[in-house]
């Protein structure tokens, strides 16, 4: 069987051309293509049925966090100071089809008519959403956002700049502390990234166990099991979310519960289990703002069939500190107190501890990371981190600049 016939076969039986039948159809014109003419051939080939394809450029680009393909063929990329067009990039209707098609099947995933959307994981750690037409004006509009930052600790984030020296400290004691917290921020300030690095600094003693809808978190750590939904097959069956993906997490000896992204109404099952010795569990959600987080979970509480008063008697002695991110147009931050400010990137702007105030919750700024300085719920951060962080002080005030 030739090599054309092989890839045609595994196409149709759902697979892609593998890197050794890529490496046979470049080496096959080896006579006449010469060694330079054979690695450009296997570079271009593996990028066309491996790869990205015409995107595969942007991938190598380590300044590159998001690609995005627009209806119109128009290619956009933000290498962290927001997003940028392309201008010498542009797909046409079927190149830009093709590729999405391709992705879904290198993600384990369809994408046609019938099912018209796709948002699933590459290898590589690379996240995929595609969406076709009619759902969408013009072509096929494609996503791809690219994990740069991989779990190498708080460290490495804040030599990227993240946070500065006093947030490094008290983010550490936040995990040692065994403090239940929820990582904020809006889409692409860099949740996923931070709530990685921070699971790497649970001691190897302590089971993670880790519930995603689609696998993101990337954890340095000896002892991690993960879980990750599955969406219906072509009859509509199969489909296990969350919710039950929280449920079978709780019967296996979690030390530490972690759900990728509470988004739904996974957060009763979630807000139970840390209320019911479950300690140093933990998330990410998207919130404008640390106020703003309990009024989120109220809004997912009343997804679950959960009243407003359940939600809030839960969530104060569920979640007990919030750490927000956002994305930052060039503040210099803790640079004075040792840290590392960064234009245009993606930074921790506060930590907060939830307070219920009679039948409310709120959160409450217990530091100031932009400025360095300590808020009115200082005290009470101390006292929840527990006794690792006794020796730190109350860090002083240095204003961004």
């Amino acid at each position: 069987m030739t090599q054309d016939a092989q890839i045609a076969a595994r196409i149709r039986q759902g697979r892609g051309p593998d890197a050794r039948l890529v490496e046979a159809v470049a080496a096959a014109d080896g006579v006449r293509l010469g060694r330079q003419g054979i690695q450009a051939a296997r570079a271009a080939l593996a990028s066309e049925v491996l790869g990205l394809g015409p995107l595969q450029h942007w991938l190598d680009d380590l300044a590159v966090t998001d690609v995005l393909v627009n209806g119109d063929g128009s290619v956009w990329v933000d290498r962290g100071a927001g997003v940028e067009r392309a201008a010498a990039e542009q797909l046409d209707d079927r190149t830009a089809r093709r590729l999405a098609v391709r992705l879904a099947g290198l993600a384990g995933r369809r994408l046609d008519e019938s099912q018209p959307w796709v948002d699933g994981l590459l290898p590589g750690g690379i996240r995929l959403h595609a969406i076709l037409p009619p759902l969408v004006e013009g072509g096929v509009h494609l996503s791809l956002r690219v994990p740069r930052a991989r779990a190498d600790g708080l460290a490495a984030l804040r030599r990227l700049g993240m946070f500065g020296a006093v947030t490094e400290q008290l983010l550490r004691q936040l995990v040692r502390g065994r403090t239940s917290f929820v990582v904020t921020g809006g889409t692409g300030s860099g949740k996923t990234t931070l709530l990685a690095a921070l699971l790497s600094e649970v001691p190897a003693t302590q089971r993670i166990v880790v519930v995603e809808d689609v696998r993101e978190l990337a954890v340095d750590h000896p002892h991690v099991v993960r879980l990750q939904g599955r969406g219906a097959n072509v009859e509509g069956q199969g489909a296990v979310d969350l919710v039950d993906l929280v449920r079978q997490a709780l019967r296996m000896r979690p030390d530490r519960l972690v759900v990728g992204e509470v988004r739904g109404a996974e957060v009763r099952e979630m807000l139970a289990a840390l209320n019911t010795g479950h300690d140093g569990g933990c998330g990410t959600l998207h919130a404008n703002s640390a106020r703003d987080v309990p009024a989120r979970f109220e809004a997912l509480g009343a997804l679950a069939g959960m009243s407003r008063h359940a939600v809030l008697s839960q969530l104060s002695s569920a979640v007990q500190v919030v750490v927000h991110l956002q994305r930052t147009a060039g503040d210099a931050g803790e640079d004075a107190r040792g840290g590392g400010g960064v234009a245009g990137g993606r930074r921790v702007s506060s930590l907060s501890v939830l307070r219920r105030v009679e039948q409310e919750v709120h959160a409450c700024l217990a530091f100031d990371a932009a400025r360095a300085c300590p808020g009115q719920a200082w005290d009470d951060f101390i006292d929840l981190v527990g006794g690792a962080a006794g020796s730190l002080e109350a860090p002083g005030c240095s204003q961004p600049g």
